[in-house]
């Protein structure tokens, strides 16, 4: 177990506890081949997941999004941070644009079945940002449409909190988990062509939305008790936003979309969450104890996606790491500028602090933070929250390398973990690995099989990369960050924007998982 706060009270449950410190912790070490998903510290719940699939980037996601909405027999719930009904699901799909926009495919699955309710619980001032983008207020879009078509927000938040979490949930037996929002600006295909006239905003009436910029992004897709699992937070997040108590659906059918393959069948998946101390609920931080928990056990390499990177802590336990002569590599995907003036002075002046504290302790050249860019050199804005640890451990969620997404916002990961010794492990381990070298074929316009080679004949997932970039074309360029002024600086130094909310656990956590009883990897990465 590790170090922590106890928590009580009618609202603790077992995703909130986590032990208060006891004397002889500090000599504990976990067994050969220990777990790093943990029921109440680590993560929430650990099931079943019978099929379990990752969709990269968000074509393929919103098309198989639509596919579900409309097959949909009972409930179909999303909630988000954004939302918006006018964008396209499935541009490649052919037919009339009317008909493939995300509201009006709402509307026609409530016309067609009338058993089926709808439900939109989007956070309150994501609400704000889409009144920016010309979408009308809410209560307008809730009065517009059937009755069994509900629109709402979510205002039950601490002061400066966000509702990150990005969840569809089908008829209790389908779920959607992830870092893709159901809203603008986020459709792209892997390829990320120069121009695609497919990727752009929605349009004003007749007039056709502009073209966007490229997108990379990723979300899971889960049936099984993992789903219903999910499906129970779903129904907890709508009935605290809307006070309306929702019943589980009965455990009635397969619902997995048949156009999509599974990566994985009938695998564990752990839930990890962020929920902040507000109104009565207490503090749980099981995706930061994670992060911390799988930072200590890294082997090989740290590979991570992230939208930010912009956490003192992490950074701090990433640049422990980095001193060992033995220490894994660490490579981070982030976009090049964030996305917005107020969030670029916030996470961007974060980012290059951080950078210092990691880069003054690469005393052995392990560590690189890059950012795509197009067969013509223009940056992909990098809006995915994927690590991969070793061939060991796969999560994929919300939450990103920022203290908010600790301890804040409200923020829901899923992980698979390769335990040694338990029945499919060296599968499941090369599965990781798989989606690991595919993300990195993507950035590097080459192929998954050029990737697992250029790591294993380099012994290292630095000098794979390395090896494998261009000065042309498609690839991965180094960010170098901007110098801090003295009004940067300060603002980094305070985390104003980006408090820390969580007690400080990152040396408990490394001292439990040891590093000198850590299990060996299976394959070198």
């Amino acid at each position: 177990m590790i170090d922590g706060e106890a928590t009580t009270g009618p609202d603790a449950d077992p995703g909130d506890a986590v032990p208060a410190p006891q004397d002889a912790r500090d000599d504990v070490r976990p067994e050969r081949g220990a777990p790093l998903l943990v029921p109440g510290e680590t993560c929430w719940r650990i099931e079943r997941a019978t099929r379990f699939a990752v969709f990269v980037d968000a074509a393929g996601y919103f098309a198989a999004l639509k596919r579900a909405v409309l097959s949909a027999e009972r409930r179909v719930l999303f909630i988000g941070w954004d939302f918006d009904p006018r964008i396209r699901l499935d541009p490649l799909g052919g037919g009339p644009a009317e008909d493939d926009r995300l509201g009006a495919v709402l509307e026609r699955a409530v016309e067609e079945n009338p058993r089926l309710v709808v439900g939109v619980l989007q956070w309150d001032l994501g609400m704000l940002r889409a009144l920016g983008r010309g979408l009308a207020p809410i209560v307008l879009l809730d009065r517009r449409t059937p009755d069994r078509l509900t629109f709402t927000v979510d205002t039950h938040h601490p002061v400066g909190g966000a509702h990150h979490q990005k969840i569809v949930v089908i008829d209790d037996c389908l779920a959607f988990a992830g870092g893709i929002d159901v809203t603008a600006d986020r459709w792209d295909t892997s390829d990320h062509a120069d121009g695609n006239p497919h990727r752009r905003r929605p349009a004003a009436g007749r007039i056709e939305g502009r073209l966007t910029g490229p997108w990379h992004d990723a979300t899971s897709m889960v049936t099984g008790p993992a789903a219903r699992a999910i499906a129970e937070l779903a129904r907890e997040r709508w009935e605290s936003g809307t006070g309306e108590r929702l019943e589980p659906l009965p455990e009635s059918r397969e619902c997995w979309p048949e156009a999509v393959d599974p990566l994985l069948t009938d695998v564990d998946v752990a839930i990890s969450r962020t929920r902040p101390a507000h109104g009565g609920t207490t503090l749980v931080h099981e995706v930061e104890l994670l992060w911390l928990a799988a930072i200590a056990a890294a082997s090989r390499s740290i590979y991570v996606e992230s939208q930010y990177f912009a956490s003192r802590r992490i950074a701090e336990a990433i640049a422990e790491r980095l001193r060992e002569p033995d220490g894994p590599d660490v490579v981070v995907i982030n976009p090049w500028t964030a996305d917005g003036w107020l969030s670029e002075k916030a996470m961007g002046t974060a980012r290059a602090r951080v950078l210092e504290i990691v880069r003054d302790a690469d005393v052995h050249d392990r560590f690189r933070l890059y950012t795509p860019v197009t067969e013509q050199r223009e940056h992909i804005y990098v809006h995915a929250k994927v690590t991969v640890v070793d061939d060991r451990l796969l999560r994929l969620g919300s939450s990103n390398v920022n203290n908010r997404s600790m301890g804040l916002d409200t923020e829901l990961d899923l992980a698979v973990e390769a335990v040694e010794g338990r029945p499919g492990a060296d599968r499941l381990a090369a599965t990781i690995v798989g989606v690991r070298d595919r993300l990195l074929a993507e950035h590097l316009g080459c192929t998954p099989e050029d990737v697992a080679a250029a790591i294993a004949d380099t012994g290292s997932l630095v000098r794979g990369i390395e090896r494998l970039r261009r000065p042309t074309g498609r690839s991965l360029v180094p960010f170098e960050p901007p110098d801090l002024g003295p009004a940067d600086r300060l603002l980094a130094e305070s985390e104003l924007m980006d408090p820390e909310k969580t007690p400080n656990q990152w040396r408990r956590v490394e001292r439990f998982f040891a590093r000198r009883r850590r299990a060996p990897n299976r394959v070198r990465s």
